[in-house]
């Protein structure tokens, strides 16, 4: 199978939000760069992490701010650890907790994949590395904050490396980020007295730390089975326009047998039938809600023979004709120009 594209939890965008209208920003403008609209987001969908450049360059346009990205990060509400900060909290010490943190970060991102090195003295959480400065400044703002916190303060990083060769004058970054910042490193880091590793934590207790991991595991499962199956379903996408959609061809398009793709999909808690049908509906919608485009031509890209099959299915799905549908959505854009798919109506627009 082809790789999955990094991702972010939906709470970084709904603390990104929360941020901007903090600082007075345009939010309208910025969101509308991805095709988001201005309203705090909904911190559930994973969101890709692909059109972080686009956003940053228009908040840099809105704000007029060139270190846009740090001022955010100073900005950024504390992050709900939720799992990962009960599962740092109840591990015996802070380096333990930091290592089970890391090794299921993907619940948070699979856009920075960090790791903790020890050289003598010095502690490193490598791998602060990223194609977007001011996102990556963000999120470097966030970590401080929230090791700050799950310490009493008694984190401190001694320096931060980044690999970007521009960025904000050397003041400002202590001011923020409270110690001094390298640019152009060979790899990016937050650096802190390998000493702290060994400090114990108030709250640690064995029988929690057990569970936390499970209720980790398991998140991390759920992460896979949803990755799976949109990966699945954009292999659909190809094989609907070329009238190809069976299970065979599905199985060919994942790298599996078909007997093995039936396990991954039963596992998964669906099967091929309600999978299709579903990734159809879906984008049936979006089509219809989001673009002019005609009525054969989404026949042929939703992989249905003809309009009358089109037009039961799409009633029994939600009880309105293509056409109706479409009136009704295009029209409520029209009122609403900000309106996008996550404000109200049909959650599958």
């Amino acid at each position: 199978m082809t790789r999955i594209p990094a991702s972010d939890d939906g709470t970084f965008l709904w603390m990104t939000y929360r941020a901007m209208l903090d600082a007075g920003l345009d939010c309208a403008a910025i969101f509308a760069s991805v095709g988001l609209p201005d309203q705090v987001p909904d911190r559930r969908p994973r969101r890709v992490n692909g059109p972080q450049r686009q956003f940053w360059d228009a908040a840099v346009r809105v704000s007029g701010d060139p270190h846009i990205g740090l001022h955010i990060g100073e900005r950024m509400p504390p992050w709900p650890g939720q799992v990962l900060e009960y599962l740092l909290l109840s591990s015996p010490t802070l380096g333990e907790g930091l290592e089970r943190v890391l090794a299921y970060q993907r619940l948070i991102t699979d856009a920075l994949p960090l790791r903790l090195a020890v050289h003598g003295d010095e502690a490193r959480l490598a791998g602060l590395d990223h194609p977007v400065r001011h996102y990556l400044e963000c999120a470097t703002c966030i970590a401080l904050r929230f090791l700050e916190r799950v310490t009493d303060g008694e984190f401190r990083a001694t320096a931060v490396r980044f690999p970007h060769a521009e960025g904000a004058p050397p003041a400002e970054y202590r001011r923020v980020l409270g110690c001094a910042v390298t640019l152009g490193a060979e790899e990016g880091a937050i650096v802190f007295p390998a000493a702290l590793l060994a400090r114990p934590s108030p709250a640690a207790e064995p029988a929690l730390l057990a569970v936390h991991e499970q209720l980790a595991a398991e998140r991390m499962a759920a992460l896979g089975r949803r990755e799976f199956l949109a990966e699945l379903e954009r292999h659909l996408g190809g094989l609907l326009e070329r009238g190809e959609a069976s299970l065979e061809a599905l199985a060919a398009r994942a790298g599996l047998t078909p007997r093995a793709l039936r396990a991954a999909l039963a596992d998964a808690g669906t099967g091929f039938k309600p999978l299709l049908a579903g990734y159809r509906e879906r984008l049936s919608r979006r089509l219809l809600a989001r673009t002019d485009a005609p009525i054969d031509r989404i026949l042929y890209l939703t992989g249905f023979s003809e309009p009358a099959a089109f037009s039961r299915a799409f009633k029994r799905w939600t009880g309105e004709t293509p056409t109706a549908y479409r009136r009704r959505k295009h029209a409520g854009r029209a009122l609403d120009p900000g309106d996008g798919a996550s404000r109200g109506g049909d959650q599958n627009d």
